[in-house]
């Protein structure tokens, strides 16, 4: 009995281990296997700077209310700092810094000239005034003005945050230094300077990622069965581009609740009725929760919601063929080793949701030239970077034989370390 109970609880260790440290582990793990010392591990290990600010907002009611706010920089060996900012009442330090890290690994990936960067606002953004929400983000990049800037950390959107947010930070970031200043900040409306293709490119990544993983798996997309958990910014993009490519979408979900109809869902119906925070389960009257749409039966799952959703737990029931992360750690390590075991094909979150860094840092080029691309020459641009992230990571994981996450994340951390040597930091 001592010895089946001493198994039983490796793996629940494993599972209570939060972001930061499951990120860690991953980065050690690559590391060693790339050969590199452990004095490479303690550099990377957490970012180079963090820094915590606190944002006095007057509200509409005359009182003044004080929220916290942060700035990760992971390193800066390869090129300045870039990721985005959350609004969120979740946000903590931890979190930040784990993102910024998963930034660095995904522009490693993708080959681009920046380390990761993230921050974000202990706040509830759904609560707030129009008013009290562009104070709260002019407050901020007063705050972090020093750090940040177009050739030091580059910001842009993230969970609860858009290109009007975006606009108002650029254009106090412009007045503070007394210059128009576009490539400090990206996800920005066109008019100020912003992408076309940057709002859907996330989702637009993922769909190609996903061609790549179907391709590989043999299963073609037209007719194949999607589920999306999540039908926010990316999951409602998602859900359009896979249902036009002749996917079968048969579930999505929402905060609230998940949809599900073997037979497909009228995705048209859903995105004209969705809201601006993605809610559209409350409408109906019969939905299941958000852990039952997982495990129904698909041939992909995109989990496009939160972190921790696919766990030990649940792995094993998991149907799907092909996984393809577009939140941010929705699955586990022990249920990425399950799932590896039963042959899902996993496309890792810093390989999936790498399209929207890649089109920022097209804004960012086109905003230092002065000159713009048109959707053809951006979509042509992120296929060919994308496809070609993908079979690096794919061949990399059969030659050494570990799992896609582990092999994405050798990939993306060659060039930084790769930079931190040639520096001579290490």
């Amino acid at each position: 009995m001592e010895a089946t109970t001493e198994v039983k609880e490796k793996p629940q260790v494993w599972e209570n281990l939060n972001v930061l440290t499951r990120t860690q582990n991953v980065i050690q793990t690559a590391l060693e296997t790339m050969g590199c010392t452990t004095s490479m591990y303690e550099l990377l290990k957490e970012p180079l700077r963090l820094l915590t600010v606190r944002i006095p907002v007057k509200m509409d009611d005359g009182s003044v209310k004080v929220f916290t706010g942060y700035r990760a920089q992971h390193n800066d060996a390869v090129g300045p700092t870039k990721g985005g900012i959350r609004f969120h009442p979740g946000v903590t330090e931890e979190e930040v810094k784990a993102l910024s890290m998963w930034m660095s690994i995904k522009c490693g990936i993708a080959d681009l000239p920046y380390g990761g960067g993230k921050g974000g606002i202990q706040c509830d953004p759904r609560t707030l005034s129009f008013g009290e929400l562009e104070r709260l983000s002019r407050g901020y990049v007063r705050a972090i003005s020093q750090l940040v800037g177009p050739t030091k950390d580059i910001p842009a959107p993230d969970v609860f945050t858009n290109s009007q947010i975006m606009a108002w930070m650029m254009d106090e970031y412009s007045r503070i230094r007394e210059f128009d200043s576009p490539g400090f900040i990206t996800g920005k409306p066109i008019v100020l300077g912003g992408s076309i293709g940057r709002e859907s490119s996330t989702a637009m990544g993922v769909v190609m990622l996903l061609r790549e993983a179907a391709e590989v798996a043999g299963i073609p997309i037209e007719g194949a069965r999607v589920v999306i958990q999540g039908f926010g910014n990316a999951g409602s993009f998602l859900a359009r581009f896979l249902h036009e490519a002749g996917a079968k979408v048969v579930g999505i979900s929402d905060a609230h609740g998940a949809l599900y109809n073997p037979d497909g869902l009228d995705v048209q119906y859903l995105l004209d009725r969705r809201d601006s925070f993605g809610t559209v389960t409350n409408l109906f009257p019969n939905v299941i929760s958000n852990q039952e749409l997982l495990i129904k039966d698909c041939d992909i799952l995109v989990p496009a919601a939160i972190e921790n959703q696919i766990t030990e737990q649940n792995a094993p029931d998991i149907k799907a063929k092909i996984l393809v992360e577009a939140a941010n750690g929705p699955t586990t390590l022990k249920a990425t080793e399950i799932l590896t075991q039963r042959g899902v094909l996993i496309v890792p979150d810093v390989l999936a949701s790498s399209g929207g860094v890649i089109v920022s840092y097209f804004e960012w080029v086109q905003n230092n030239q002065g000159y713009y691309w048109n959707e053809e020459e951006v979509n042509e641009r992120l296929q060919t970077i994308l496809k070609q992230s993908f079979h690096n990571v794919y061949q990399l994981s059969r030659q050494n034989k570990v799992d896609m996450r582990l092999a994405a994340y050798i990939v993306g951390l060659k060039r930084m370390v790769e930079a931190v040597k040639w520096r001579g930091w290490i």
